[in-house]
């Protein structure tokens, strides 16, 4: 086909490709409830009938939430009838017009970094759990256009933020797709904003909820040493802006997004340097997701699925790895010293090693069953499931000393997450065989039957390579005392007055004997046991005793004999290993620049 002629053709079908952007504006009439209404326009010229849905999970929050339950009602401006066609689905028909309004109100009280949260002093809006959108009729995914939000908060609400792009009326946000909107928190209320550039892109810690007691200026500071250290990393920040939200709500843990995060923090996070480290993972581990997670990131996790779950065993790439690097970083940042680093590490480390589940799962599988395991634990989780950012964090540490001792070290971890994203970040992502193979590559030796073993395989890890190289070793335990106690294993906790079992980890003599969760302890050997007073009891024993256990079971008597054990004394604290060769000093600090 001539030039000339198809030029004409793209120029003739660009108006028809185009559609005019969806619009929002989210309204706060009575805060103190808890709820705010959303009224969205549609643009549906040359549809007989519109489908909108909303999204029934958070990318990066592996469950489904299902949104739409929040919803009160919904309906036209005038309260004319929507169809509900699926939980998450409805049908409007158009009647010809260019385009549909619709209202809905949005109960929001679930305190969470992918849910909404409304009060009278201030609002948390998640994407995914606020916005309808408009399904294409050819794709059945969400048009691609537009969308544009317009807030209209309370007069003592001064203030919002978000990593969409700013509209030109003051709380307005454009998004350019409903990949962005879903991507995207708002934090509307009392902000304290704290702007800074790095790599010539603006950005900003935006604090809700200082209240005189969070140090906001200190956390702005070291947030902004610590991005320069993260940038410095990749070698550029990949982002037109970003936005650190941190919702100081005396709640817990983070999200990431592309251009922003959303942190949620307790009040005296600033106040305690244990505390304060805590805070600074918390940003560390986020803001590490702009670039691994969000735009590198394995091949099933995009373009997402908004309405089922999107499966991928490579968390441990997305989330294990940036776990070991939120501590790394910080070191390098010169924001902890070596030895707090090294208890970072080592609280991991402790963990899998805890986790009887370790010699079940394997840390491929507990990627790909997050939706079924991380975010439905219960009290048998640690029997039978590992955690991928756990494992997948000491993987990463085992790996990094892997790859420098083959390469005498001259290559690392680093280098192989910056080759990927060169090679992988964008549209398409990297499958779990180009990621190994890219490993091997860089380690310039062949190492899938290590990667195999530590990813597709329960078990041990060999933690032998790494303390070699970095002339670490683990703390000796202590000797222990002429009067050992007796151990059972039992996790327990007084409930009115009472002494429950709360958790029982296979392996222990407690598991053995069949002691259950829930179960009520009443007396060992005859003899009541006050319920605040069980290791007390336990402590007149020794190793080889067998306790005789009474046991009230949904108030049914019963009697356990649970042979007990002394408790493992094994220790998983690293520290520099006073017999390590010199040229180790030279190798951590290495790993440290």
């Amino acid at each position: 086909m001539p030039f000339r002629a198809l030029s004409l053709l793209v120029a003739l079908a660009a108006p028809l490709l185009a559609m005019p952007p969806i619009r929002y504006t989210v309204r706060f009439p009575a805060p103190q409830t808890q709820t705010f209404e959303v009224e969205a326009v549609f643009p549906v010229a040359g549809m007989d009938e519109a489908t909108l849905m909303m999204a029934v999970w958070t990318p990066g929050s592996y469950l489904l939430r299902e949104y739409s339950g929040k919803i009160e009602r919904m309906g036209g401006p005038s309260g004319e009838p929507v169809e509900k066609v699926a939980k998450n689905r409805w049908r409007v028909v158009t009647k010809g017009a260019d385009e549909i309004r619709i209202v809905y109100r949005l109960y929001a009280r679930e305190m969470s970094v992918r849910t909404n949260w409304v009060e009278k002093d201030f609002a948390i809006l998640i994407g995914a759990g606020t916005f309808l959108t408009l399904v294409d009729p050819a794709t059945g995914r969400p048009a691609e256009t537009e969308h544009r939000v317009q807030l209209e908060p309370p007069s003592n609400w001064p203030r919002s933020a978000s990593g969409m792009r700013s509209g030109e009326a003051a709380h307005s946000f454009i998004a350019q797709d409903f990949d962005e909107l879903v991507d995207s928190p708002i934090l509307v209320g009392d902000l304290a904003v704290y702007p800074y550039q790095v790599d010539g892109k603006p950005h900003e810690l935006v604090n809700l909820g200082e209240g005189g007691v969070f140090d906001g200026a200190r956390a702005a500071a070291d947030s902004e040493t610590l991005t320069r250290a993260q940038v410095a990393f990749w070698g550029a920040a990949p982002y037109p802006r970003y936005s650190m939200l941190n919702a100081i709500t005396e709640s817990g843990g983070g999200l990431e997004h592309k251009n922003s995060a959303l942190l949620m923090s307790r009040r005296f996070a600033t106040s305690t340097r244990k505390d304060y480290v805590r805070w600074l993972k918390l940003f560390s581990h986020e803001f590490f997701h702009a670039w691994n997670g969000k735009r590198l990131r394995p091949a099933e996790l995009g373009p997402f699925d908004y309405e089922h779950e999107n499966y991928t065993t490579g968390l441990w790439v997305v989330e294990g790895l940036t776990s070991y690097y939120e501590s790394v970083l910080l070191a390098r940042a010169s924001l902890i010293d070596e030895a707090t680093l090294l208890e970072q590490l080592s609280e991991d480390i402790e963990n899998l090693q805890g986790t009887p589940g370790r010699d079940v799962d394997t840390t491929a599988a507990a990627s790909f069953d997050a939706w079924v395991k991380l975010y439905r634990r219960d009290e048998g989780s640690p029997n039978r499931s590992v955690s991928y950012y756990v494992k997948g964090a000491v993987v990463g540490m085992l790996l990094d000393a892997e790859i420098r001792s083959a390469t005498n070290g001259k290559r690392s971890l680093d280098d192989v997450l910056r080759a990927a994203f060169t090679r992988y970040a964008g549209e398409t992502g990297y499958t779990s065989d180009e990621f190994r193979s890219l490993i091997s590559e860089i380690a310039g030796v062949d190492l899938a039957p290590w990667l195999e073993r530590a990813l597709d395989q329960p078990g041990e890890l060999d933690y032998s390579v790494f303390l070699t190289w970095f002339g670490l070793r683990f703390t000796p335990p202590k000797p222990e005392g002429d009067e050992p106690a007796a151990w059972i294993g039992a996790k327990t906790a007084v409930r009115e007055g009472r002494l429950f079992v709360t958790e029982v980890r296979r392996g222990t003599p407690a598991f053995d004997a069949g002691l259950n969760v829930d179960d009520e302890i009443l007396a060992i050997d005859g003899f009541r046991v006050a319920p605040s007073a069980l290791d007390d009891r336990l402590s007149r024993y020794r190793p080889g005793a067998t306790l005789e256990v009474l046991i009230s079971r949904r108030e049914k008597l019963e009697t356990l004999a649970i042979p007990a054990t002394a408790k493992p004394r094994e220790s998983w604290k690293l520290e520099v290993d006073p017999a390590a060769p010199e040229m180790t000093k030279a190798r951590r600090a290495a790993w440290l620049q």
